[in-house]
């Protein structure tokens, strides 16, 4: 039996260094790609049980809030951070972007959310009813590497 990825001080130190590198890594990284970057070897071998996925959630939000300001804050470092170490937890879950008039606006701005089983998970609003889907990061839509 193995040592869980989700558990220990060496998950704290990875999570926290994904979301560091997030800037950086979506200027190196076009969209498309990103989820073959992010979609972890072997994940979903073993289907995690959905209830715990929320916990794993609210366990990674409590570490980005404090590594402030070595981390940044928003939607696309948690959104990046939540669907990699979800996706290595064995949850089905997809990284949705999109863009909308959030409380009246009248521009547009965009969000990131991570989606499971059809709904948001960890999202204080219900984003889908306030921006529309652009765009869609799922174990479906990665591609594994090739040698």
């Amino acid at each position: 039996m193995g040592i869980s990825k989700t558990g220990g001080p060496l998950f704290e130190i990875r999570v926290l260094l994904l979301a560091a590198a997030v800037p950086l890594l979506m200027r190196a990284v076009k969209l498309p790609r990103l989820g073959d970057w992010l979609e972890p070897e072997g994940a979903g071998a073993a289907p995690a049980d959905p209830a715990t996925a929320e916990a794993l959630a609210r366990r990674i939000d409590r570490l980005l809030r404090l590594a402030w300001p070595v981390v940044r804050r928003g939607c696309l470092v948690r959104g990046v951070t939540l669907y990699r170490f979800l996706r290595e937890g064995g949850h089905d879950v997809a990284l949705c972007f999109g863009v909308g008039r959030p409380d009246g606006e009248e521009g547009f701005s965009g969000h990131c959310w991570i989606e499971q089983g059809g709904r948001a998970l960890a999202e204080k609003r219900e984003p889908r009813s306030i921006y529309t889907e652009t765009f869609r990061i799922s174990p479906q839509t990665a591609r594994p590497e090739t040698a």
